[in-house]
């Protein structure tokens, strides 16, 4: 029975026993913030089995995309190198939320699997929690597993409850024993049954795991029984598959030698021979293809952070062992038509092409830098000595290279080395110090507030009349008053005053009484529905209990509103000129400029750019009626309203609608989209592997961008002395000389290169048994000193070669070893002697090095330090 079949078995039987089959969830959790994957069947059912929600069916069955390769479940060092472990697998599963019980699920299962599946009964053992009295009952005296079959494992893991056979959503909530069904292989497969000393052997798998919801633990570790007990199960698709197929290994099961066989096709393509069609590195190959390609289909795409980093590691990891084999051109991205052959029926989201374009971009991303970085790992690896690889090498693996260090950790096991991982994570701390260290934090971080909600009125009015002041802190302390000329965090019982929240920028503005004058320089959130303006004291003081007439700076608060409401507009164009595809990764709504990202994996061409722009101003002269709504969350996704990727909402969710946008958004927007005035895109970049920023303006900004850019224009026209409308004709013109004339300069730099060379090679003198150059050039860039090392190296035979030039004040130096001198002396060791006389610092190959200082002073007593430095080497 093949793979596809088994699925659709599957499902079909649970459907005829009155379940729904449900799609699979994507491998993104959906609002469930402990979780960096979906890993189990029951994750989407989440909500239902706590009791927040209600679906219109009490029995589901699904197969479920699962990955485990980050946070607590994590795989990935395991893949390749065992039977059953991988990255991305299908749990199938059958749910019932308050339905059948143990009797129904024991019986199906059973039934599943020796009449339709048709597994010998006799192969078939089972544990039970070793108080599960019931379940024991059922599988001996009405299923008719004999009790030598039938293991009872009680608590095995150093506490109450604490069992194989004890299922716990967390450390309070549903829970409740379980039962596990094992196929036994045969006394020719080495292990035991489950509970002996050698269950950890081949011979009894677990194929299948049923859990018994049926308590609910409190905080004090009591059981208390469900009403209404439930149940979750979980059968790994690709072990049971391994199974009916009479294979010992999930790698041999016709889904993966299919993907095994395409993948050694492939590497083999890119320049790998003699591949052995039972390496490791084609298991590993082929596992992560398939957890990429459902990664980037469910809309993650690989990063420095989260799931994006996870995903980059499983996609490095892949390619690295690909590099392993032989390959030396891209091959990983092509390997996504083989997983589509093989899945694209059951799961057609994989079908979008531009996840192949995706990883494309990734492999060529890393494939600039691997060869580098495995060439720095294998040198670092020769000259170990202790067995152990030093932290700081990792580090530098991983921030210069791109080596997640899990990938150097992977090359280091297959050398007998382990990984420094302590030097690695201070290296990496210190990294974190110096970016925290830099970064500027808002002054609301970390206050404490335990007072009432503020009401927010800033949505209908930018004053207010009569708000009192109910928390005061000054330098993060709670204070009851605050004098003139300090800084401060106003809490307002009553606020029109916007706290920065969805990429929105907070406002500003005044706050007075008899007494007092209070200018608002921001406002920030102090939690979800308590808002701080930071405010500077003007004159008079602040108390707690004060009350103030409070109103926001109307002039920026629209430019804001006119910014934020025309990235809704933007967000509809760019998914109607790139695709729907596009989805936002982020934004920034200021009063001057909006930045807003979004996934694209090419920059955006001009006309796409002028056809983006079209539509939204089209949008702006229609000048529609903005409406806002307050609205139950899934009546809001019926809207079709778009949700921002990864957000945690409420129950309630504000959905507004801007001209044919629709969005979930807490943010303050334009009455119509005439409001707007004009919009203009005023640049497109990259600032991430599949991550795009346009950065656009709108309204007054539109005009004052527009005479800048005429400003400049006009003072091109006069510098090159040209009219408007051949100005272009002529800045390339002189483009054109200029470029010439660098071209006659590169020349005759090149032939003074050659004549001083010419010159320099009689210097050279016999010592240490070899030729030594030592010499200071003058007028030489770096890119032509290396250069003429390189060739005086070659020209003198076995010899070593250092040159020094002065540009700029600064020293650049080049150092070249023969390479059968190399055993001897590193072309980087010398070159970074020769810097550090001066305080500079360098290094690169054995064969040929760099290095620079900053300043001259020092150079003839360095370079003359060199034979001191060689002597006995």
């Amino acid at each position: 029975m093949k793979t596809s079949q088994i699925r659709e078995t599957f499902l079909k039987f649970f459907e005829s026993k009155g379940h729904t089959i449900v799609h699979s969830s994507p491998v993104v959790p959906g609002n469930d913030p402990t979780l960096l994957f979906t890993n189990a069947g029951m994750n989407q059912f989440k909500d239902v089995f706590l009791g927040f929600d209600k679906r219109p069916y009490t029995r589901a069955t699904t197969a479920q995309k699962c990955i485990r390769a980050g946070g607590k479940h994590n795989d990935l060092d395991n893949v390749g190198y065992t039977a059953r472990h991988h990255t991305f697998f299908e749990m199938l599963g059958n749910f019932s939320f308050g339905d059948y019980f143990k009797r129904d699920a024991i019986k199906n299962a059973w039934e599943l699997l020796t009449q339709h599946f048709h597994l010998p009964p006799e192969k078939l053992w089972v544990t039970v929690y070793a108080e599960d009295d019931e379940a024991y009952d059922i599988w001996n005296k009405e299923v008719g597993i004999p009790a030598e079959r039938i293991v009872r494992i009680g608590d095995n893991k150093g506490a109450r409850y604490m069992s194989d056979n004890f299922w716990m959503m967390g450390d309070t909530g549903p829970c409740g024993p379980c039962s596990e069904i094992f196929y036994d292989h045969g006394e020719e497969v080495q292990g035991g049954p489950p509970g002996s000393p050698d269950e950890d052997g081949d011979r009894y798998i677990e194929i299948w795991n049923l859990v018994f919801m049926q308590f609910n633990r409190d905080e004090s570790g009591v059981m208390h029984k469900l009403p209404k007990p439930s149940v979750d199960t979980g059968m790994g698709l690709e072990r049971i598959a391994a199974v009916l197929q009479h294979v010992h290994s999930n790698y041999d099961i016709d889904l993966f030698k299919n993907l095994l066989a395409a993948a050694r096709k492939a590497v083999e393509e890119a320049g790998a021979t003699d591949v052995d069609p039972d390496s490791p590195s084609l298991k590993v190959i082929a596992d992560h293809i398939r957890a990429c390609t459902f990664s980037v289909a469910d809309g993650i795409l690989p990063g420095n952070e989260g799931r994006a980093y996870v995903l980059r590691r499983i996609c490095r990891r892949a390619i690295r062992h690909g590099y392993k084999l032989g390959a030396r051109k891209p091959f990983f991205a092509g390997l996504v038509d083989a997983v589509v052959a093989e899945m694209g029926e059951a799961y057609p989201e994989i079908k979008n092409p531009k996840i192949k374009t995706i990883l494309a971009k990734e492999e060529e991303r890393f494939a600039q830098t691997l060869s580098q970085g495995m060439q720095m790992l294998e040198e670092a690896i020769a000259e170990n000595k202790n067995g152990v690889l030093d932290g700081q090498v990792a580090f530098k693996l991983h921030d210069t290279y791109g080596f997640p260090v899990d990938l150097t950790a992977d090359v280091c096991r297959e050398r007998n080395l382990t990984v420094d991982m302590d030097g690695f994570d201070a290296a990496m701390q210190e990294q974190r110090d110096k970016a925290r260290a830099s970064a500027k934090f808002k002054m609301a971080a970390g206050l404490d507030y335990n007072g009432a909600d503020t009401t927010f009125t800033g949505y209908t009015e930018t004053e207010h009349q009569g708000s009192k002041v109910i928390a005061l802190y000054l330098d993060g302390e709670e204070v009851q008053e605050v004098p003139a000329g300090e800084d401060c965090v106003v809490v307002l019982d009553v606020t029109p005053f916007y706290g920065e929240s969805g990429g929105q920028v907070g406002d500003t503005g005044v706050m007075k009484n008899d007494t007092s004058i209070v200018r608002v320089i921001d406002t920030q959130k102090i939690k979800a529905k308590v808002t701080g303006q930071h405010a500077h004291v003007e004159e008079g003081h602040v108390k707690v209990g004060d009350v103030f007439d409070v109103a926001v700076d109307v002039e920026r608060r629209e430019s804001i509103r006119r910014n934020h409401s025309v990235a809704h507009l933007l967000q509809y164009a760019l998914r109607q000129v790139l695709g729907d595809h596009v989805q936002q990764r982020g934004s920034w709504v200021g009063p001057d400029v909006t930045r807003f990202d979004f996934t694209n994996t090419e920059a955006m061409t001009l006309d796409q750019i002028h056809e983006v722009e079209n539509i939204v101003n089209h949008e702006i002269l229609a000048n529609a009626q903005v409406t806002v709504r307050q609205m139950p969350i899934e009546e809001a996704k019926k809207t079709g309203a778009l949700m921002l990727f990864g957000e945690k909402y409420g129950a309630t969710v504000r959905v507004v609608q801007i001209g044919p946008s629709c969005e979930l958004c807490g943010g303050t927007h334009v009455d119509r989209t005439g409001d707007i005035g004009s919009f203009k895109i005023l640049s497109e970049s990259a600032i991430a592997a599949g991550i795009r920023r346009v950065e656009v303006t709108t309204g007054m900004n539109v005009v004052a961008y527009t005479r800048k850019q005429e400003t400049t224009i006009r003072e091109v026209c006069s510098a090159l002395k040209s009219p408007v409308d051949v100005v272009t004709e002529k800045a390339h013109s002189v483009f054109d000389t200029v470029k010439s004339l660098e071209k006659e300069v590169n020349r005759l730099k090149e032939k003074i290169a050659q004549m001083t060379a010419s010159t320099l090679v009689a210097s050279a003198k016999d010592f240490n048994g070899y030729k030594l150059l030592v010499a200071k050039v003058e007028g030489i860039e770096a890119k032509a000193l290396r250069s003429m090392a390189e060739g005086l190296r070659d020209q003198l035979g076995e010899a070593i070669v250092v040159l020094a030039s002065v540009n700029d004040g600064k020293v650049q130096i080049v150092a070249g070893v023969a390479k059968s001198l190399t055993s001897r002396v590193k072309a980087g060791e010398l070159a970074g002697f020769v810097a550090s006389q001066m305080g500079g610092k360098g290094g690169g190959k054995p064969d040929l090095a760099m290095a620079g200082a900053p300043k001259a002073e020092g150079l003839t007593q360095a370079l003359a330090a060199v034979e001191g430095f060689l002597q006995g080497k």
